[in-house]
This record gives C-alpha cells, structure tokens and sequence, in this order.
C-alpha cells in the first residue's frame, strides 16, 4: 500500500468523530424523551385524581358488558353481516359463545354466537325447554330484574318466554332470530328504546350438560361511551393533548382533544429528516395502528401495567409525518378499587426536529473537520511521496550498473541533504555511502591498470633472471635433464602472467575508448549487414543467416563499437557452435531503440552463469593446455559496455527447443550532444 493510501486510511480514522458525536445525539434524544416521560407521566397521575375527586361517573370495579356504538343501521335476521365491523370487539360468553352488544337511535341490539357442534331443541314455550339449548338473558335496574328465556326448535323468528314477573320498564315480551349451522347457532334481537336498565344478564346453556343451572346468568353492569365524560376530561387535559378514559379491560369511556404534531417553531421536517430521525437517531417505536382513535377497546401491555397500579409509558410513531407520540397510561383509583384506566397522549415534533438539527450541525461541522484533515494529510503526503521519490530517482541515476558514479556529486551534494528533517538524515546517510562506493568503485576500476604496471617491473626482471640461469647451465653443460621441464613450466607461468597483465592493461584503455567514442546517425541495417558479411568465411561449412527489417532503422551511436560488440558475440558463438551447426544474426526495433540477436546451436548455458556471463574475467571456455594463450573473458564484458554506452543492456538465455543459445544486445542510442 502507497503512502498516499496509508496516510489517507488513517485520515478516515476521523470519522470516529461523527460516530462519537451521533452517540453523543442519541443519548441527547434518549434524555430529552425522558423529560417529557417524567412531565406526562405527572400529568396524567394529576387527571386522573382530579377524576376521582371531582366526582366524576366512573364505571365501577370488576366486568362489565360494553355497548358498542353503531355507526350502520343493523337488521334483526340473525345474520352476523351487520354486525361485520363489530366483531373485531366481540366479547367472549361462556367458554364457547361471543357477545356483541350495540345501540342506536332506535334500540338496543344484542347479537350472540354459540359454538355447538351436538343440539338440542326445543321451543322456549316448551315444557323441556330448560333441558334444550337456550339462552336466559336478564335486565336489571335498581335491584329489580327480569329474565327471559330465548329458545327455538328451529331456524327463524322466535318469542321469549318470561321467566319472572312483570316489573315497570322491563318489556313483557322480547322477540329476535334464530339462525343455526354446522357449528352452532345465532341469536340476534332488539331491546326497545323505552327499556331502562343498567346491567345485563347473559346466560349460555347447553342441554347435554346435566350439572349446569339453566337459569344461571353472567350479570355484568354495562359500560358505553359517555359524552358526560368526555366533557370532563376535555377541561381537565393539558392543552395539546389527548385523553382516553378506559375502563378496567381497556374499553373507550370517554375521550377528548387531539393529537397537535407541530413543532415549537410550527415547522414540519420534511421526508429525509423524518427518516435520519427514525434510521438513525430515535430508539425504537411502536407502531401506531394498535393506538387508533376510531377502536371502542386498546389491549396493549401499557394498560395491562397501569392495571397493576403502576404508570407506563411508551413512544410510538405519530399519525403525521416525522412525528412521535409519547402515550402514558395511569391508573384512576388504587388497585383493589380500580375504576378505570386514563391514556394521556402528546404528539412532538420537536424532539425530532432538536435532534435532527444537533445531527445535522455535527454531520456538517465534522464532515468540514474530516475534509479539512483529509486534504491537509494528503498535501503532506503527497508532498512525502514526491520527496522519497526524488531520494529513489536520486539513487538509481547515482550508480551505473558497474558501479561507476554518473557524475551526480560533480553538480553539487546528494538531493535534500540539506534538509532539517528525518529525509534529510536519510539522504545524507546516502551521500556518504556512494561516497564510500565511489571511492571504493574507482579503487577497483584503476586496480588492473595499477597492478599490470606495478607487475610488469618484477615479471621483467623474473623473466631475465630465467633467461640468466638457462643460459649460464646451459654454457657450463651443468642444466640436468630432469630439471627441463621445471624451467619450461616456470617461462611458462611468467608467460602467461605477461599476457593477462597485457590483458588488464587493454581492458583500461577499452574503456576509456568505449566512454570517448563519438556518435553518429547511423542505418542499423548497414552496419549488421556488412558485419555478416565479413563473418561468413569465418564461419565455414556452418549455416549463418541474417534477418533485417525492411524499413531503415537510424540509431544515433557509435557505429564502430556496435561493430566491435558484434565481433565479440560471433567470436563467442562461434566457438560453442558445432562445425555443422547453424548462427542467426537478426535485427528489429523495440521500445524506441534497437535490438540485436545472435542465436547459435550449441549447448545450454548453466543456470548458475547466466547472471555472471557479462562479468569481466569470466569465462565458459575449456581451461587451456600448457602453453597455449588463456581465454581471459573480456569479450561479453565489452559487449556490456558497449551497450550500457548506448543506454541499452546486453542478455543472454537459451532458446526454448533447447538446441542453443541466444545473446541480446539492446541498443537505445547515446545522447546527442547540444552546441553552446
């Protein structure tokens, strides 16, 4: 990974700061919902003793029969249609009957379903009605009652058969509908207006059990939505909120005000602010759809809680747009004399609206703080990569491949050596080891023209000194015979020593002459042709071929010591290649210069030689017999030079059927130089 991107990761690091400030902002929301919670909540603790001193009507402790109000005209035919809105609110009689109760301007209307799958009939006019299945219903006021006996043989209309006696304002007769199934039967009827009582008696037999009272009756008093009481809640409930007066089980008694779900400002966050808010900022929210207005009967855990004496809160999503709704339930009464349940709700956008905006600055202020650092981090890391780039660029042009300096300190020191800083060390750290290089560098390179003169002096006077001794033995007749071949190998030795000194001696003088050639432009083509054609009687009964490009190919070099480099690489290929064997010279371009091959059937190369074969002094040749010239190994060393001089580099690999070896000289050209 570049510096750029390490510098860069560790500016994002600072997005822990948004983080930090969006935990910050929650916690800021989550204690903002608890001062609302604690105000509600001692609001509606005060409403709902206000309610119990004011001497309000509550309903009473215990169960009671709810009367639904109908919003549709309901027909008697014992068909649950009408009553379809109704049922969601049935309540349960008995352990297998429901019970839904309504009224409207023009009665009160009783609708009950009955689970049975085995019957019993029987008439309510019948003697064995009681031992059938039928329903007894009684009404009650003011500690008188009247039951009615309800029964039918048969699906269709029915009478009542009275079962007590007559009571003022209780009805003589009761009729209604009596619809059967596969899985029970259905009992509807109609109460007349004029009927005045205040508990109802419900009563659900089934004529197979024996152990049943069957004129026994759930009497429960009956709750219905009271206008009286929603007139009081409406003066007692804090402005901007609504109240719901609920009896014990959670049916709607009373209700005032409504919902206000502006902000303190009157503004309305828009789309994507309700949705930051939901997604990141409020904790979670019940839904709103159990909280309706419109349901005669809440069933929700906080009602549940307030039952049991405690107050509950809880936060759900409002009916408009980036809203919340704080709910509080609390208790109307202690719990052994509960009277009821009272839902204290207050609709708020400004929590949101609050907390929205805190993000909204921090989100801005933080992205600005992170812009800022990333940009100010990137300048810096750029600016860093630029300088150890120079450092790099600086120390790969400081030494050539023979570890000659280019003249980089002759224009001055080692770049940002002056620097104060820690790259200012580093460099200069770099400035003295090629300083140490250079100098160990030119030690070695004027090693063989120092030691080829200090050498010559003594093999000189070695060389005397053996002609000295053979020829005075030789005069007095005093050189035995076994002592010959001593003295032959010793001139050999010196021999061989002289050509080597000779050697180092030219290898000097070749590279100055290589350093000092001048350039020209020159068609490649030329120069290799002519160059095949004078190795071809060199080369004898071996094939040589040549493939040149048919375009000219101009190169600005040194013409000559393209030719000498050629010389080497032929003289070498030669040697290695059988006497029926095959050479092939070739020449194309390549990444804007030219590149020269000469390939030669012989054997491989050694893996362990491939990287030292440009190497001066190295050689793959058969050692020589004594007394012959030894092979020094400067020729690929030349070829080296000649093309590190042209700004290319020489090569060497086998070929791919491995049946030879190919040597690679790769020219770019000299630079040419400018007329002041």
């Amino acid at each position: 990974m570049s510096l750029r991107r390490k510098l860069l990761l560790v500016a994002l690091c600072t997005l822990a700061l948004p983080v930090a400030g969006w935990l910050y902002v929650r916690q800021m929301e989550t204690l903002l919902r608890e001062g609302q919670v604690q105000a509600l909540t001692a609001s509606a603790r005060a409403l709902a003793r206000s309610l119990l001193v004011s001497g309000a009507a509550l309903p009473a402790g215990g169960e009671g029969w709810y009367v639904q109000r109908a919003e549709t005209p309901i027909t008697v035919d014992g068909y649950g249609d009408d009553w379809a809105p109704l049922t969601p609110w049935s309540q349960p009689l008995g352990t297998h009957a429901k019970l839904l109760l309504a009224e409207d301007a023009d009665g009160f209307y009783l609708y009950a379903q009955v689970r049975a799958v085995r019957r019993v009939r029987a008439d309510a006019g019948d003697a064995n009605a009681l031992q059938a299945d039928h329903l007894v219903l009684s009404l009650e006021r003011d500690g008188q009652r009247r039951r009615y006996l309800l029964a039918s043989a048969a699906p269709g209309p029915f009478a009542a058969r009275v079962l007590d006696p007559p009571a003022a304002g209780f009805p003589d007769s009761l009729s209604g509908q009596w619809q059967e199934d596969g899985s029970g039967y259905r009992v509807e009827l109609r109460l007349p207006r004029e009927a005045a009582f205040d508990r109802l008696g419900v009563g659900v037999h089934d004529g197979g059990a024996a152990d049943a009272d069957p004129l026994g009756v759930d009497s429960r008093p009956l709750w219905r939505y009271s206008a009286a009481l929603a007139q009081e809640l409406s003066l007692l409930a804090p402005d901007g909120t609504r109240a719901r007066l609920l009896a014990p089980p959670g049916w709607v008694l009373a209700r005032s005000g409504r919902l206000a779900g502006t902000g303190a400002d009157g503004a309305q966050p828009g789309w994507f602010a309700a949705l930051v808010y939901r997604s990141l900022l409020a904790r979670r929210l019940e839904d709103a759809q159990p909280w309706t207005d419109d349901a005669p009967r809440l069933d929700l855990p906080e009602i549940a809680r307030a039952r049991a004496g405690e107050p509950a809160a809880v936060w759900r999503a409002g009916e408009t747009r980036g809203s919340v709704v704080l709910a509080v339930a609390a208790p109307v009464g202690p719990p052994d004399e509960l009277h009821g349940v009272l839902l204290l709700e207050q609709a708020s956008r400004t929590v949101p609206l609050l907390a929205n905006r805190a993000l909204l600055g921090l989100l801005l202020t933080s992205f600005g703080v992170l812009l800022v650092a990333g940009l100010i981090l990137l300048a810096f890391a750029t600016r860093l990569s630029m300088r150890l780039g120079r450092l790099r660029d600086a120390a790969e042009r400081a030494q050539q491949a023979d570890g000659r300096l280019d003249g980089l300190f002759a224009k001055g020191r080692f770049p940002m050596s002056e620097a104060p800083d820690e790259l200012g060390d580093l460099a200069r750290s770099f400035e003295r080891l090629f300083e140490a290089v250079g100098g160990y560098t030119d030690y070695l390179r004027t090693l063989a023209s120092k030691l080829s003169h200090e050498l010559n002096t003594p093999l000189a006077i070695v060389k005397s000194s053996l002609d000295n001794l053979e020829h005075a033995l030789a005069s007095r007749d005093a050189l035995p015979a076994e002592a010959r071949p001593y003295l032959d190998r010793a001139r050999d030795g010196v021999a061989r020593l002289g050509t080597l000194v000779r050697a180092m001696s030219e290898a000097s003088r070749m590279e100055r002459a290589i350093a000092a050639a001048e350039a020209e432009d020159v068609d490649l083509r030329e120069v290799v042709r002519g160059c095949a054609e004078a190795y071809r009687p060199l080369a004898g009964a071996r094939r040589l071929e040549c493939a040149l490009p048919e375009a000219p190919l101009t190169l600005h070099c040194a013409p000559e010591l393209v030719a000498q480099a050629l010389d080497k690489l032929f003289d070498n290929a030669l040697s290695f290649t059988p006497p029926d064997g095959w050479l092939r010279l070739s020449l194309r371009a390549r990444d804007g210069g030219a590149e020269i091959e000469l390939a030669n059937q012989g054997p491989p190369l050694p893996a362990a030689m491939q990287g030292r074969l440009f190497d001066s002094l190295v050689s793959l040749r058969d050692k020589a017999t004594p007394g012959d010239a030894p092979h020094l190994g400067l020729g690929l060393y030349v070829v080296r030079l000649v093309a590190e001089r042209h700004g290319g580099a020489a090569a060497a690999r086998n070929l791919e059927d491995g049946g030879g070896v190919a040597f690679i000289l790769f020219l770019r050209g000299l630079p040419r130089q400018r007329l002041a």
